[in-house]
């Protein structure tokens, strides 16, 4: 799996030391968590979810819906990442990483719920949960 380098230039052996060995795979090495294993699928509270490696802001709980996938989904980001082409799995999908330390978040379809017809399938391990 493909390993990013930062903006800000953190070693892999610093991003080791600060994240959990089960974040560490996710935001790193672009691994998933399993489908509703993750503690923000059923998170219902007013704040904003900033990205687990190095607090950039990324998403609204504005945004936040159910689909159904197993992963905490939302309808817009805070303007905060990046898009790339991901064909690790064989078809293209859209990998979601942080414009900040490129840590990967997740994917992004274009199924989602108006007004941006976009949803944003991101793991629970990538994220942090700020209350409002």
């Amino acid at each position: 799996m493909a390993k990013y380098a930062t903006s800000e230039e953190k070693s892999e052996t610093y991003w080791k030391k600060k994240l959990s060995p089960e974040q560490y795979v996710v935001l790193r090495e672009a691994a998933t968590e399993p489908p509703f294993s993750g503690r923000y699928v059923k998170e219902n509270s007013k704040g904003v979810y900033t990205c687990a490696a190095c607090g950039a802001e990324l998403f609204s709980s504005k945004t936040k819906f159910d689909s159904g996938c197993g992963w905490p989904s939302f309808y817009d980001s805070l303007g905060t990442i990046d898009l790339r082409p991901d064909r690790s799995l064989g078809d293209e999908r859209v990998e979601v990483i942080c414009r900040r330390c490129k840590s990967h978040l997740g994917h992004v379809f274009d199924d989602g719920p108006k007004p941006t017809g976009m949803r944003y399938c991101i793991n629970s391990l990538a994220l942090e949960f700020r209350k409002q």
